[in-house]
């Protein structure tokens, strides 16, 4: 079946139905070569169509190990060839079977260079899925349909739950968590309790903690007043390290702004310099909003770094308290493992130690 996606500007592209499944959503796009079903559960894609830049997708299958989430929060999916059969030793799915599965809207054999030019010169916009003769009311009726504001509400977990451990307790803010984060931090040695995003500050306090981990998450960091009112009453409390929104939320917590990006940054080849040391990993990215580098001058923020590309806030910390915040996913690894270090400086926060002593 032939379909189309449709901007908010009026640029169509045009291409092939995987399935009869419709979508409206914040049209984006990822430069990932590989880690499509990473991309595909990661919550913090909730309630946008991704587009894949690079054109062969599908190539190694999908496997339950690689999953991010309990699900995919995809809105929609946009990708160039979409492969048949998978070939690699841990696939035990197809990726057409997955996205039918997960009930994701697909649209492949489309020119997605066409459509990130589109969204870099214009920016991020609304989209929509639809097949190739839908009608104009049709069209129209999704095309009003809302962004959602409300979901770091629907991707947080529904309960408190514990990875336990030997080491430091950590109470883990879930907005959208990653699996592999929570990975990294169980494999430190530290005993987890992940809680939903709602958790006040004195419930938090009350288990007791020895750190505090708030995680990524979809949106604008903006849309959580509520959590940020939370967060100021944990901060200097415990030693408190945070990624992606986390990251954001704690600059709006200690009066820092915000702002959301032209197209974000989303891929795996990220260039982050460290301010501390000059040197310049490759990192993997999700987020469309950023920390205002300007609005840190006047607070006890010390910027630790920044995206080589654009300058962007990367990384922070306080100058007196043990807290510091990174932009993008050193548990990602899109290859190495040098950003791991940051779990490393976590550990030491949370016991004094260094790792591996």
């Amino acid at each position: 079946m032939k379909g189309k996606l449709i901007l908010e500007d009026g640029s169509v592209f045009t291409g092939d139905l995987l399935n009869e499944y419709k979508a409206t959503g914040e049209v984006v796009f990822n430069t990932g070569m590989t880690g499509y079903q990473e991309i595909l559960t990661d919550p913090s894609y909730c309630s946008q169509i991704v587009t894949l830049t690079f054109p062969l997708i599908g190539n190694y299958g999908v496997a339950d190990k690689f999953m991010q989430s309990r699900k995919s929060f995809v809105n929609g999916f946009i990708i160039g060839e979409l492969c048949d059969e998978g070939s690699n030793w841990q696939k035990e799915n197809e990726l057409a079977k997955f996205l039918n599965e997960q009930q994701i809207p697909c649209l492949y054999n489309v020119d997605t260079r066409a459509v990130t030019r589109t969204i870099r010169s214009q920016g991020c916009m609304k989209g929509i899925i639809v097949s190739e003769d839908a009608s104009q009311e049709e069209i129209d009726k999704l095309m009003a349909v809302p962004i959602k504001l409300d979901v770091v509400a629907e991707v947080t977990t529904p309960e408190t739950y514990v990875m336990d451990n030997d080491g430091p307790h950590v109470v883990v803010m879930d907005f959208g968590i990653k699996q592999n984060i929570l990975n990294s931090l169980h494999n430190l040695g530290c005993k987890l309790t992940v809680v939903p995003a709602d958790t006040k500050a004195d419930e938090i306090m009350a288990m007791n903690p020895d750190g505090i981990f708030l995680s990524n998450g979809p949106g604008d960091p903006k849309d959580v007043p509520e959590v940020i009112e939370e967060v100021k009453k944990l901060i200097g409390k415990k030693p408190m390290f945070g990624i992606c929104l986390g990251h954001q939320l704690i600059s709006l917590a200690l009066g820092a702004n915000t702002y959301k990006l032209k197209f974000g940054h989303r891929g795996s080849n990220q260039p982050v310099k460290n301010l501390l040391n000059g040197r310049v990993h490759i990192s993997s990215q999700n987020h469309g909003y950023a920390v205002e580098e300007a609005s840190l001058k006047e607070l006890p923020l010390e910027v630790t770094h920044i995206n080589v590309n654009d300058g962007t806030v990367e990384g922070m910390r306080h100058t007196s308290l043990p807290l510091f915040s990174v932009q993008y996913h050193p548990e990602a690894s899109p290859g190495p493992d040098d950003n791991m270090y940051l779990f490393d400086q976590f550990w030491t926060l949370l016991t004094g130690e260094t790792k591996g002593e």
